[in-house]
């Protein structure tokens, strides 16, 4: 994630993406957007401490900052990895007003996080619109902590993105033109509704053509079954998603371990930096999406994958006994 963060992009591809947002406005005719103004005081800024053992401190920092949107006037929503493994987690509003808060819950599948204030905040709450109605080429906005207006942005693609991280979203929304306040920012519709919670900055966000940067946002529609859950108990109910501590990265075909969560599933079964993995239960996988999926559906949290792996010019059989992620990390306060 800080790796796409930070990459700079060229003026020359801007100006190739420039001609083509030029022809998708001329393709998405008069459909006005709502006012960029009249969303002031719906959102916030997040301010997180994270745990100093922390499992994710290393790789997301001890010291994390972004948006919130304000559900009501004690709930925020935000991106999951802004206070995942917090131990303080601070909400000030858009007139300077600091108030603390707990994270109430938090949810790997999807990446949402949600906080409660211990006291009211005020400003304006956000009614949950219907992200599955978001069409490509539809003009939404983008509102993140500290702007006094929103942003116009169009959506360039709807397909699926896989995470290093053991993430795979079916139907994020991906928009252009790239904004660099994007961690929890809200995605507003032209109902002046929430439809997405901002997570990542990326180089390819289109379908159809290579290169083009964009945002990528966290459908609310993924919220909508959980949020009563992770209200109420801090986690979706149910069995979790198997979890092995890989991540991985596709090169030309081919899914290489980048790296093993210290003490993890895979790290314990002998994944190294460098394997590829090549099969799942026997079954050929070429990318993150597929890997995913067919660890997925082997069952949930506790199953032992058998996953089949290039070491060196030798293919092995290794077994990964799979746990509920929560088990490495630290318990935020409040859940």
């Amino acid at each position: 994630m800080s790796r796409l963060a930070t990459r700079l992009l060229t003026s020359r591809a801007f100006a190739v993406v420039g001609t083509l947002l030029a022809a998708i406005l001329v393709a998405a005719g008069a459909h006005a957007a709502p006012d960029p103004a009249r969303f002031n005081g719906t959102v916030v800024r997040v301010e997180a401490e994270i745990v100093p053992d922390g499992q994710t401190a290393q790789s997301l920092g001890r010291k994390r900052s972004g948006s919130g949107v304000i559900l009501d006037e004690r709930t925020v929503l935000t991106i999951g990895y802004l206070v995942l493994e917090a131990e303080q987690v601070s909400v000030i509003t858009p007139d300077g007003r600091r108030a603390p808060a707990n994270v109430a819950g938090y949810d790997h599948a999807s990446g949402f996080g949600l906080l409660r204030t211990l006291v009211p905040i005020g400003g304006r709450a956000l009614e949950l619109g219907d992200s599955d109605a978001v069409q490509v080429r539809q003009k939404v906005l983008t509102l993140g902590q500290g702007e006094t207006e929103a942003t116009e942005l169009l959506v360039l693609s709807r397909k699926p993105f896989a995470g290093s991280w053991e993430y795979l979203l079916e139907r994020p929304i991906f928009t252009f033109p790239p904004v660099d306040n994007w961690s929890g920012a809200a995605l507003i519709d032209q109902d002046g509704k929430l439809v997405g919670i901002g997570s990542l900055i990326v180089n390819d966000a289109a379908s159809e053509r290579r290169g083009v940067p964009g945002n990528l946002f966290v459908p609310v529609n993924l919220l909508k079954p959980i949020l009563a859950e992770l209200l109420s108990q801090g986690r979706r109910s149910g069995p979790a998603q198997p979890w092995l501590g890989v991540a991985t990265e596709p090169v030309r075909g081919h899914l290489i371990v980048e790296r093993v969560t210290r003490d993890g599933p895979a790290d314990q079964a002998g994944l190294a930096p460098g394997d590829i993995v090549v099969g799942v239960a026997g079954e050929a996988v070429s990318d993150q999406a597929d890997f995913y999926r067919r660890v997925w559906k082997l069952g949930p949290a506790g199953v032992t994958v058998p996953l089949q792996v290039l070491k060196g010019a030798e293919v092995r059989d290794v077994p990964v006994r799979s746990i509920d992620r929560a088990q490495m990390l630290h318990k935020p306060r409040g859940i």
